[in-house]
């Protein structure tokens, strides 16, 4: 007995810019159907459109697929370079007079357009060459081709999102399969292309819905097995308006420079119209074994930043610290600054536990971990500067001693602090925000005994040193 075929679904973007976060979605949710169904998830790059398709893009789109982890199988097919099949299936119709040759000039359709407009009608082609003998045409006039719909009836296309969705034929026109130039057209060529590509199960944004329609009209004609739909609901701003770039990021790659980690990002476009009751944090793997079109709902999905943000700083809790470090490090080189050393590295290493926690992104990881690369004196923000006036100085000064004759650990500092707190009558807060301006030059840290810890005593007496009242 043969065994059934695997179920196969593809993302198809058109490469004329950034991976849209939409379209990351439609990725994320080809991959996961694929993966969950033990399927595959195949990558069309739709470069038809000589004009605005550029190799940049194309890179652009490949390098927001690895760096989300959706990694397609098999090689990567190009629309263009099949145009000869896809007119080779044109002449099929053409040949099985399921398609015809149309030669009204740019003028005359013009002029129908105009009176169909006038006349308060639908804008569509009237059939005038479908019927007639292409004898009657001049010797030598250009023509299109253009498939033989249906007209009578509807074409009811059974969306696993949306249901039903019934379309008129007559409503449906002879649409053009092949340009004048020989150049076969969208619908053509993605249909053509599924078809060869073996693939099952369509899924996209509802913006194709209407396609779905005239796309039916080519693989019934070819007597071809008609794909499972599903046509996802359109991204919305948090304002429930359609998504812009008024709205803030749109490109994957501008995600990734504002400092998120992959998996949170594919946990956030998962849950941007799909849900499993009340989860929210839902890892790939669980993902993997959830995920349905069942639950895909109807309505726009809105964008929230925040939820994103929330999302990020949960799964940077729960990072490994040597991979965030070689993360934050990584950001560092970026932005041209000193490499550091292994000695460097480790203490990020020790460190992280403590930064992370305080942490919502990547980049404000980085800025928070600066303190442990800074170059003495280092520098202080405003704030940590006002904070250390003479009294805190001079505390400072009383606290080194102490410090220096602890074990240098976190609890033996804490324990230090806290009984040299008790021996000068004051509060907690009246030496350990001085402390954390001193080491850190910022207002927040990690706990400033963590940070005693990390930096070494070396360092850390210098630090202090290096603000405390000079000895008169």
């Amino acid at each position: 007995m043969a065994s059934p075929t695997p179920c196969v679904t593809r993302f198809a973007p058109s490469p004329t810019g950034f991976l849209h976060i939409g379209g990351a979605r439609t990725a994320l949710f080809n991959w996961l159907y694929a993966r969950h169904h033990g399927g595959i998830f195949r990558l069309r790059i739709e470069d038809t459109d000589r004009e605005r398709s550029t190799e940049a893009a194309i890179a652009a789109i490949l390098q927001g697929l690895d760096w989300l982890g959706l990694h397609h199988d098999a090689e990567v097919v190009h629309q263009f370079a099949r145009a000869p099949r896809h007119r080779a299936v044109a002449d099929e119709l053409l040949a099985a007079g399921k398609a015809y040759r149309c030669y009204a000039s740019a003028a005359e359709l013009d002029a129908m357009r105009a009176a169909q407009k006038e006349a308060g009608q639908p804008i569509r082609y009237d059939g005038r060459w479908r019927d007639r003998d292409p004898a009657e045409a001049p010797a030598g006039a250009p023509f299109v081709v253009r498939i033989k719909a249906a007209q009578t009836g509807e074409t009811i296309i059974a969306d696993q999102v949306q249901g039903d969705v019934r379309f008129a034929n007559a409503v449906l026109d002879d649409f053009v399969l092949l340009r004048s130039d020989g150049t076969p057209t969208y619908m053509l060529s993605v249909v053509v292309d599924d078809h060869d590509m073996g693939i099952t199960h369509v899924i996209r944004g509802d913006d194709h819905l209407t396609n779905a329609a005239r796309q039916r009209q080519i693989i019934d004609a070819m007597g071809w097995p008609v794909p499972v739909y599903a046509h996802l609901p359109m991204l919305h701003g948090e304002d429930g308006a359609k998504l812009s770039k008024r709205h803030g990021a749109l490109g994957i790659h501008e995600y990734e420079a504002l400092g998120y980690l992959p998996e949170a990002m594919r946990n956030y476009l998962l849950r941007l119209g799909w849900s499993h009751g009340d989860d929210e944090v839902i890892s790939t793997e669980q993902a993997i074994a959830w995920f349905n079109l069942e639950n895909v709902g109807r309505s726009p999905a809105r964008v929230d930043l925040k939820k994103l943000e929330s999302l990020n700083a949960h799964y940077m809790r729960e990072a490994d610290d040597t991979r965030l470090a070689d993360i934050v490090l990584g950001l560092r080189a970026q932005a041209g600054e000193t490499p550091a050393s292994e000695a460097a590295r480790a203490m990020l290493i020790r460190a992280m536990p403590g930064l992370k926690a305080r942490a919502r992104t990547l980049t404000e990881l980085r800025e928070s971990a600066g303190f442990l690369f800074a170059v003495r004196p280092i520098t202080l923000e405003p704030k940590a500067d006002a904070l250390l006036n003479p009294t805190a100085r001079e505390r400072l000064g009383a606290l080194r001693d102490t410090l220096a004759s602890s074990d240098w650990n976190a609890e033996s500092l804490e324990a230090a602090v806290r009984a040299f707190v008790e021996r000068e009558g004051i509060k907690l807060g009246d030496i350990a925000q001085p402390l954390r301006a001193a080491l850190t030059g910022r207002m927040t840290s990690p706990p400033v005994f963590d940070v005693l810890a990390v930096l070494g005593p070396e360092e850390a007496l210098a630090r202090i040193d290096d603000r405390r009242l000079p000895s008169e």
